[in-house]
């Protein structure tokens, strides 16, 4: 899920919190936290901690936080009449006088929060081993990866990313890739009371500079890639990749272990992010790194491998130990996020047995180039490429496969980063044969003219690319071109009812998703689905 950049009021709170079914006084909380207290905090209990004043009632902590488009401080007096005690401000905000409310000054509220939340679940985070992973793409991979790895070892694994929360037999809905803090903290502490080991963590931008993860440190932090994404909300690369960098500088455990994939030329950025984050981690001191990746002179890399539509065969180079791999996973990104994945389970000490059955027997994650039941002769794949990257990556892995041709449907979210649009039609125009350009989750927008700036970039893909309708264009084997269908169920019934045997079909941009976001809401919408639905019916 394309992480947005919410405003806590807004966000959706937790059910009322419970901390062992006790209130916990004030000046408990507080303990070890960098503030002013104005009020006696030893006489207020807190019962519940929120960022959102419609959840404000009594025995509440209202902490106040200015987000992007409103300021949690002018919900104070309605925090207060709500029945709160307790508010926590910005150091310099002066309270509406309301005798036995106690005001808590802190320099960042957004970091408070977060603090406030670890103690008030009593710090579950510090009896977990916690493992957290960033980056553009690989996350929810490398999270289902590591899973597997802990499990295979004897450990019982939870996990937090973007297709859900899970631990014990419970999934629960993910509306964020990373929670706010005090549903991360309540989660961690249901967790650990679940009987918990170690929890995989995919830890987006946004929630690293909105201070989401306060509270919490890693025994593990791994970094995937950095490539285009987000930058709406960061403005650019730079911004980008430091947010991804405070992981591993501001939440890594002393002694804690990092794990940084070198991506083969960074998919031509121009800047080799992961040699950037290798260097810059080694010259401040974290100290226990391991490399991973196909660039020579990785800790982890593969001497040789190949990739074919069942999977990919490769000879592992470990620290501890080479081994042969044969994974159902394919693809040369999918062989970095296995990498990734041994690195981690060896930087967590777990054994080399475990982490070779894990790695040889996990399909991954949903959504990630999942393969839809067709017609024998037509393969179709969903997957969540949602990035330049991504799509590169995936076309590549595709069209390497040989098929008769490839054909592509995708499209780009609405209110967000628009200039990956027309780079994104370029790739889609240079690397399919057949390309139809449709809705992915508009939100707000016109449909019309997202799809309209995705066109500038097929335009301009550098080879004779012309727009042909549909039918016409699926009609042939040799023809190449692409097509505008703003309705993605229509879009997809056109990709596979003009397939013929030998053809490829990818579905792109919302993988495991199963809803779409237009001007009128949120409605059901699952690619895999639709595409089941009419590879059922092909006739050729």
């Amino acid at each position: 899920m394309a992480e947005p950049a919410e405003d806590l009021r807004s966000a959706v709170s937790p059910p009322r919190a419970e901390a062992g079914g006790c209130a916990r006084p004030l000046a408990g909380l507080l303990v070890g936290l960098a503030c002013r207290c104005r009020g006696d905090a030893g006489r207020v209990m807190i019962s519940q901690i929120t960022a959102d004043s419609r959840q404000a009632g009594p025995g509440t902590l209202f902490v106040a936080v200015a987000g992007l488009r409103e300021d949690g401080h002018r919900y104070v007096p309605e925090a207060i009449a709500r029945g709160c005690r307790g508010v926590v401000t910005e150091t310099g905000r002066r309270l509406p006088k309301a005798p036995g409310v106690v005001q808590v000054e802190a320099a960042d509220t957004r970091a408070a929060l977060g603090q406030l939340a670890a103690a008030f679940y009593g710090h579950p985070a510090r009896e977990l081993r916690m493992i957290g992973i960033t980056g553009t793409n690989g996350k929810t991979t490398c999270a289902y990866l590591l899973e597997a790895i802990i499990r295979e070892a004897g450990g019982n694994p939870g996990v937090i990313g973007t297709v859900n929360y899970r631990f014990g037999g419970r999934e629960i809905p993910a509306p964020f890739t990373t929670p706010e803090p005090v549903l991360l903290h309540r989660l961690l502490r249901q967790m650990r009371e679940a009987g918990v080991t170690h929890v995989v963590m995919e830890t987006s931008s946004h929630a690293l500079a909105q201070q989401r993860l306060a509270g919490v440190e890693f025994d593990l932090a791994l970094f995937t890639n950095l490539s285009r994404d987000h930058l709406d909300f960061h403005g650019e690369m730079g911004s980008y990749f430091a947010s991804k960098r405070t992981l591993f500088t501001e939440h890594l455990k002393p002694g804690g272990r990092a794990v940084v994939v070198e991506t083969e030329a960074d998919r031509g950025q121009p800047v080799n992010w992961g040699a950037r984050l290798l260097a810059e981690l080694e010259a401040g001191g974290v100290g226990q790194v391991l490399s991973c990746g196909l660039r020579p002179g990785c800790d982890l890399t593969a001497a040789s491998w190949r990739c074919e539509l069942s999977g990919l065969q490769a000879d592992l180079r470990t620290p501890a130990g080479d081994w042969p791999l044969s994974s159902p996973l394919a693809g040369g990104f999918n062989l970095e996020n296995i990498l990734a994945a041994a690195g981690g389970g060896i930087a967590l000490g777990l054994p080399v047995a475990a982490i070779r059955r894990a790695l040889a027997g996990s399909k991954g994650a949903p959504g990630r180039l999942e393969r839809v039941p067709a017609k024998p002769g037509v393969e179709i794949f969903v997957d969540y490429a949602h990035t330049p990257a991504a799509l590169e990556n995936v076309l590549h892995t595709l069209r390497g496969l040989a098929p008769r041709r490839l054909v592509l449907v995708f499209g780009c979210g609405g209110d967000r980063d628009r200039g990956k649009r027309p780079l994104m039609g370029a790739i889609a125009g240079r690397l399919a044969d057949a390309v139809l350009v449709t809705s992915d989750n508009p939100r707000s927008e016109e449909p019309a003219a997202i799809l309209a700036e995705i066109e500038r970039g097929v335009r301009a893909c550098g080879r004779p690319f012309p727009r042909l309708r549909a039918e016409t264009l699926l009609g042939s084997q040799r023809r190449c071109g692409y097509d505008l269908i703003e309705s993605r169920r229509e879009a997809i019934r056109l990709a596979i009812c003009g397939s013929r045997p030998g053809d490829a079909i990818l579905i792109a941009g919302k993988g495991h998703e199963d809803y779409q976001i237009t001007r009128q809401g949120r409605h059901f919408f699952d690619d895999r689905l639709e595409a089941r639905r009419q590879a059922a019916v092909i006739h050729w």
